[in-house]
C-alpha cells in the first residue's frame, strides 16, 4: 500500500506578509579567506573553500513582512503514506518535508515545529524552522524557503504514486526537480533530486539537505568519519572525534554555545548519518554517494542558543545535514550542460541503546551502520537511482501546485533568443504561471522596451541576468525606453555587476527624469555602505517623505541616522511616529541605541524593562545584548564619575548578565 494524498494542516501561525520592493543591495555572501584555513585541513579540504559566493539575494527581493502574531491558519500538504511511514510535505514553503511519522511506534522522527513563525536567517530573510528544508544555490537557508514550488503526482511502473517538485532557481539559473515516493512496504522514504545546469558555463553549485530533529540531553548523532571540521577562534580547523577539549562532541549538549561540525566521510563508504535518544530510537538519512558531506548544527545550551529555539516556536532541536561539498562555505564547479542526481533514503533508526551510546566510537557506528545498511544497503540506493530515470524524465500530466513565472519566462527568452531549451525533461513551465512580475519584462522582450509606470507604484520585480541586462541597455537608446523605471532598473543592475559609478548615475538620472522613491533609496543605501552618512540621511530622508507610510524605508532611514550619529533628529523622528510604530521592536533598538549615546540613561534602563525585540532580528545580531551591556557600563561610569577601564568593564558585564528574554548571543558561554 502506497499513496499520495492533499490534506490541509493548520497551525498558530504568524503572517509572512508582502515582499520587500526595496532592491536588496547590500552584499550579505562574505567570501573565506585563506587565512581562516588552520594547517589541520588537509589540501583536499581546502580546494573550493569560500568560492562562489554570489554577491547577495538579487534579483530576488527580501520577505521581512512577518510578524509575531500568531492565528490559526490552514496549510495545504502533501502526504505520502505507507505500511511504515507517513511522510507530509509543505509544497507551499519550498516543498520541505514537514513532519515523518513512523507508523509501527507511532513516534515522529523529525522535530516538527509546533507553529509557524518566520525569522530573520535565510538569504531572503524569513525562515522558519522543523522539517527537512532542501538548499540549492548558495550558502544560506535557499530563496525558496517560505515561497511556493510546483507539485505534482506522477506515477511509477509499478503504479505507485511520487510527489514531483520543481522550481528556476535564479541566481545559479538551474532548473532542479525533487521527487519523493514511498514503496509499498518499504521502511525508508526516497527523495530523488536533480539539477541541471544550462548555462554554457562552469557554474558554482550547492545543496544541502537540513534534517531538524529532536535534541535531549541524551541525542547522540552517529556518523561514519573518525574527524570533522569545525570553526574554532574563527579559522576551519580539522578536529578528531568523538573527543575534542574534554568534550564527546557527538552529542548535542556537550557543547553549551552554537557550533556546526562536519564531517570527514571517507571517499567509497556509504555516506550516512543519525541521531538517536537514550534508548537507542531515532532517524537515519543515507544516500548515494554525490550527496557526500554530512553535518551536525546545533543551537547550544547557553541562553541566546535557547533563546534562539524559543524565538522560532521550536521545542529544543539539533539538525544533521547533508550536502555536496565538504563544508557550506565550499561550492563545487558544474560543468556547462551537467545534470547531477543523487537519492536519498530516510528511515527509522533502532539499535540497542549500549551500543548506541558506548564510549567506543567504533561500536555506535558499527552498530548504526548494520541497521542502515540492512534497510538500505549502497548497492540497492544505486539500483533504486538508476532504474528512476525510467520514469523520473516523464512529465506529469496535472499540476497540484503552482510555483512561480520565472522558468517560463526564462524558457520564453531562450526560445526567442536560439538558446538551448531547459534540459530537465521531467518538469516544465506553464505558460499559466507567467503573471504581473513577469510581464514587464515580457514587454521588453516583445516590444523592445520595457513599460514604464508611476513611480508610486512598486517595482513589479528585478532582473540581474547578464541576458537581461543587455535587452535592458539597448532599450535606453528607443525613444520610448529612456525612462525613470528603465533607468533605475538599470541601476540596480550595473550596482550587481558591481559597478557602483554607473550605477548611481543611472540613479541619478532616473531622478532627474522623474523624482522617485526608488532611486533616491538606492543613492541612500549606496552612501551607506560607502560610509557617507550624511549623503545616506539626505537621500533616504527624501523617500521617506514621498512615502512616510512605508516602514522599510523609515528603517533604512534611522539606520541612516543612527550612522550620522543624528541622535536627536532620529529621537524627534520616532516621537514623531503613530504609536504602533513607536513600539515596533526594530524602531525601539534605533531609539535605544540613541538614549545612549544622548546619556538618557533611566530612559533606556525603562525601554528595556519594556520586554522588546526587534521581529526580524538577524542570526548573530547581539544589537540588544550590547545595548544592555552599555547601559551596565554607562551607570557604573556615571556613578564613579570617570570613564572605566577595560577590567572594570568586564566586571561590570559578569555582574550583570544580560536578561533571558533579550539574549541572542550565538557563541557565549
Amino acid at each position: 500500500m502506497s499513496e499520495l494524498r492533499w490534506e490541509t494542516w493548520t497551525l498558530p501561525a504568524a503572517r509572512l506578509g508582502p515582499e520587500n520592493p526595496l532592491p536588496p543591495l547590500a552584499n550579505i555572501c562574505v567570501p573565506q579567506p585563506e587565512s581562516r584555513i588552520d594547517a589541520s585541513v588537509s589540501p583536499e579540504d581546502r580546494e573550493y573553500f569560500g568560492w562562489g559566493l554570489p554577491s547577495g539575494p538579487l534579483p530576488y527581493c527580501l520577505q521581512d513582512g512577518y510578524n509575531r502574531v500568531r492565528t490559526p491558519r490552514a496549510f495545504p500538504v502533501a502526504v505520502l503514506e505507507n505500511e511504515f511511514l507517513r511522510a507530509t510535505f509543505f509544497t507551499g514553503f519550498g516543498g520541505r518535508l514537514w513532519s515523518l511519522v513512523h507508523k509501527p511506534t507511532g513516534r515522529e522522527l523529525l522535530a516538527r515545529n509546533p507553529v509557524f513563525q518566520p525569522c530573520n536567517l535565510a538569504v531572503r530573510n524569513a525562515w522558519f524552522s522543523g522539517g527537512v528544508e532542501w538548499n540549492i544555490g548558495w550558502r544560506g537557508h535557499w530563496p525558496y524557503t517560505c515561497s511556493p514550488l510546483f507539485a505534482a503526482c506522477v506515477r511509477l511502473p509499478d503504479g505507485t504514486p511520487a510527489l514531483r517538485m520543481w522550481e528556476w532557481e535564479r541566481v545559479r539559473q538551474t532548473p532542479f526537480q525533487i521527487d519523493a515516493w514511498l514503496p509499498p512496504g518499504a521502511p525508508v522514504l526516497l527523495v530523488r533530486v536533480a539539477i541541471h545546469n544550462p548555462l554554457p558555463t562552469t557554474t558554482p553549485m550547492y545543496w544541502w539537505s537540513n534534517i531538524a530533529v529532536e535534541q535531549t540531553s541524551a541525542t547522540r548523532v552517529i556518523v561514519p568519519a573518525e574527524d570533522a571540521l569545525t570553526f574554532e577562534s574563527g579559522r576551519l580547523t580539522c578536529t578528531p572525534l568523538p573527543f575534542h577539549n574534554g568534550h564527546d562532541n557527538t552529542y548535542a549538549t556537550a557543547i553549551p554555545h552554537s557550533s556546526e561540525w562536519f564531517f570527514r566521510v571517507p571517499g567509497g563508504a556509504q555516506p550516512w548519518i543519525a541521531a538517536v535518544d537514550a534508548q537507542g530510537f531515532g532517524l537515519f538519512q543515507t544516500s548515494t554517494p554525490r550527496l557526500r558531506g554530512r553535518k551536525l548544527f546545533r543551537w547550544g545550551t547557553n541562553p541566546g542558543g535557547q533563546a534562539w529555539q524559543r524565538f522560532l516556536g521550536t521545542p529544543d532541536y539539533i539538525e544533521i545535514q547533508a550536502g555536496l561539498a565538504r563544508t557550506q562555505a565550499h561550492h563545487l564547479p558544474m560543468p556547462a550542460g551537467a545534470t547531477w542526481t543523487w537519492l536519498e533514503a530516510y528511515g527509522c533508526l533502532q539499535i540497542d541503546a549500549a551500543s548506541a551510546h558506548s564510549k567506543e566510537w567504533k561500536t555506535a557506528q558499527q552498530a548504526a551502520a548494520h541497521v542502515i545498511e540492512a534497510q538500505m544497503p549502497a548497492p540497492a540506493l544505486d539500483t533504486l537511482l538508476s532504474d528512476a530515470e525510467a520514469w523520473t524524465s516523464i512529465p506529469p500530466n496535472e499540476l497540484l501546485a503552482q510555483g512561480s513565472g520565472w522558468g517560463a519566462l526564462e524558457a520564453t527568452r531562450r526560445e526567442r533568443a536560439g538558446e538551448p531549451r531547459l534540459q530537465l525533461p521531467g518538469i516544465f513551465f506553464p505558460g499559466e504561471s507567467l503573471g504581473a512580475e513577469q510581464q514587464p519584462w515580457l514587454t521588453l522582450l516583445d516590444a523592445g522596451t520595457l513599460p514604464e509606470s508611476p513611480p508610486d507604484a512598486s517595482p513589479a520585480s528585478y532582473q540581474v541576468q547578464a541576458a537581461w541586462s543587455r535587452l535592458l541597455e539597448q532599450s535606453l537608446a528607443h525613444p520610448d525606453g529612456r525612462h525613470w523605471l528603465s533607468l533605475f532598473l538599470h541601476g540596480v543592475m550595473r550596482w550587481h555587476e558591481h559597478l557602483p559609478a554607473e550605477a548611481q548615475q543611472a540613479w541619478q538620472e532616473s531622478i532627474r527624469l522623474r523624482p522617485n522613491l526608488w532611486a533616491e533609496y538606492c543613492l541612500g543605501a549606496a552612501a551607506l555602505m560607502d560610509s557617507r552618512p550624511a549623503d545616506a540621511v539626505h537621500h533616504l530622508l527624501r523617500a521617506w517623505q514621498m512615502r512616510p507610510d512605508f516602514f522599510p524605508l523609515l528603517a533604512e532611514y534611522l539606520a541612516a541616522l543612527t550612522a550620522a550619529q543624528q541622535r536627536q533628529t532620529l529621537l524627534d523622528t520616532v516621537h514623531g511616529l503613530p504609536a504602533d510604530l513607536q513600539t515596533n521592536g526594530r524602531i525601539r533598538l534605533f531609539h535605544g541605541q540613541a538614549l545612549l549615546e544622548l546619556g538618557r540613561l533611566d530612559e533606556l534602563a525603562r525601554l528595556l524593562e519594556d520586554t522588546f525585540v526587534a521581529e526580524d532580528l538577524r542570526e548573530g545580531d547581539s544589537s540588544v545584548s550590547a545595548l544592555w551591556f552599555r547601559l551596565q557600563e554607562a551607570r557604573e561610569a556615571q556613578r564613579l564619575g570617570r570613564p572605566l577601564t577595560e577590567e572594570e568593564c568586564a566586571a561590570v558585564r559578569r555582574a550583570n548578565p544580560v536578561p533571558a528574554r533579550i539574549d541572542f548571543r550565538m557563541n557565549e558561554g
